[in-house]
């Protein structure tokens, strides 16, 4: 201001570092590519990890928290990190066609990566059970989407059969490269935080994330580059929790419809890093998942979809186990425009309507 003031011309502030490349050409040497690779992105990674006041003066004992916001990635979801690594492999392998099974996010980032590269992308997803965000999402990409009457676990075992018989690659969290994309999150909140954090409470549908996440951080400490391991903390809604429960679902039901997922695929990899990590798995209710979901927002200014919001449910849940002092990192896996319909439905603010457009009638409203 004092320059503008004088008359001086303000001096542009150019970058001191390159700009981010994507999550493949920042960490290629921990990645599974090649110089033959053809590397499709959207410049995915590279996402906030924000701390959280307002969560920590609720836990108290000096406990700092963070939120690892994934929403922040292009399509609005961590899936973005595994996409670019399965359509860039299926590229590289020739294919010309993917399809996965999805509750939303996943189609949304399959269609986007997939019509990027110049693939075909199919969905095929639960009738009805998919936010209206992330359906309009996958439609204007470009994917063809199949609906069918079923939930989540019919639609990935058609997928899985389609796979097989047919010219058409499966993108879902059983395709390897996934989660190698996907471990990236863990190296990000290590660069940042400069070593692992204590706890990392992450939610858990198809359990590929939790994994993808221990990998990164084993792989990081085994380098060098982190001198400890976090306890990994998995939560599930408790109408759809059968990691925590130790039995499939048949019917899963949750108003977080992200991990309305009744037969994890990656069901023994995540007992695997729960055992490992000594880590634990728990439920939350529908109103735990929205009561943080409503913190989140009106607190932290940090707007998330309600799958989400299963992370701090589950740390706001076990506050009094955590150790003082901690470092605890809560994984935010999508934006909060992927699901309007809650957010409108569920939230504690006032909306006039039908207001006569006169100052003086808006001030006497505003109590002014």
């Amino acid at each position: 201001m004092k320059q503008l003031l004088t008359g001086q011309q303000p001096q542009a502030v150019r970058p001191t570092q390159k700009p981010w490349s994507g999550l493949v050409e920042h960490y290629r040497p921990w990645l599974p590519v090649g110089e033959r690779t053809p590397i499709v992105t959207l410049l995915e990674g590279n996402t906030p990890l924000l701390r959280a006041p307002a969560l920590e003066k609720r836990i108290g004992r000096g406990v700092r928290v963070f939120l690892k916001v994934d929403g922040h990635n292009p399509t609005g979801s961590f899936k973005d990190r595994g996409m670019t690594m399965a359509i860039s492999k299926a590229k590289e392998a020739g294919a010309t066609a993917v399809i996965c099974a999805s509750t939303g996010n996943t189609s949304a980032a399959a269609a986007a990566y997939a019509r990027r590269g110049g693939l075909r992308a199919f969905a095929v997803i639960p009738d009805g059970y998919v936010a209206k965000g992330k359906l309009a999402q996958a439609l204007l990409y470009g994917a063809e989407v199949l609906a069918i009457r079923g939930n989540f676990d019919q639609a990935l075992a058609i997928t899985r059969t389609l796979a097989e018989r047919y010219p058409v690659t499966l993108v879902n969290s059983i395709n390897p490269y996934r989660l190698q994309g996907q471990k990236t999150a863990a190296f990000e909140v290590v660069d940042v935080l400069g070593d692992a954090p204590d706890w990392l409470c992450i939610p858990m549908g198809n359990a590929g994330n939790i994994s993808a996440y221990w990998m990164g951080f084993q792989e990081y400490r085994k380098a060098g580059a982190s001198r400890k391991l976090p306890v990994m903390h998995g939560f599930q809604a408790s109408g759809s929790a059968p990691l925590v429960l130790g039995s499939r679902v048949a019917n899963p039901t949750t108003v977080a419809t992200a991990i309305r997922i009744g037969n994890p695929a990656n069901w023994a990899k995540a007992l695997a890093v729960r055992k490992e990590s000594r880590g634990h798995f728990t439920s939350v209710s529908d109103g735990e998942i929205l009561a943080a979901y409503r913190i989140l927002a009106s607190e932290e200014g940090v707007f998330c979809e309600p799958a989400s919001a299963v992370s701090v449910a589950g740390m706001l849940q076990h506050a009094s186990e955590i150790p003082s002092e901690a470092q605890v990192v809560c994984v935010l896996t999508g934006n909060g425009l992927k699901d309007p319909t809650t957010a409108l439905e569920n939230n504690q603010s006032n909306l006039y309507t039908n207001l006569a457009p006169e100052p003086d009638v808006i001030a006497q409203v505003m109590g002014l």
